[in-house]
């Protein structure tokens, strides 16, 4: 298995980190499939962290730790941030 940083550099993580739909959409990271695409438009930061895992734990571990504590605290700010304007328009 190759590492992480074989195939990108400190720029690829900070613009997934950024914009990663974006990042997703032209970057070289594999994509196609029904979920793939579902990932993309619902939930990109989890579609990230499961490609990282898929493909990089068994040479990147941590890398992959911090993917997941990214994917999962930016999802729930993010949901939180709409439930907080969804309540501040009711009143």
């Amino acid at each position: 298995m190759d590492s992480f940083w074989n195939h990108h550099g400190i720029w690829f993580i900070l613009f997934m980190f950024f914009f990663p739909r974006l990042t997703l959409l032209f970057s070289s990271v594999s994509f196609g499939g029904i979920l793939w695409w579902l990932g993309w438009i619902f939930a990109p930061r989890l579609l990230v962290a499961i490609l990282a895992t898929t493909n990089y734990w068994a040479t990147d571990t941590v890398l992959c730790v911090l993917t997941w504590i990214w994917a999962l605290s930016g999802e729930s700010v993010e949901k939180g941030g709409v439930v907080w304007v969804k309540r501040r328009q009711m009143y």
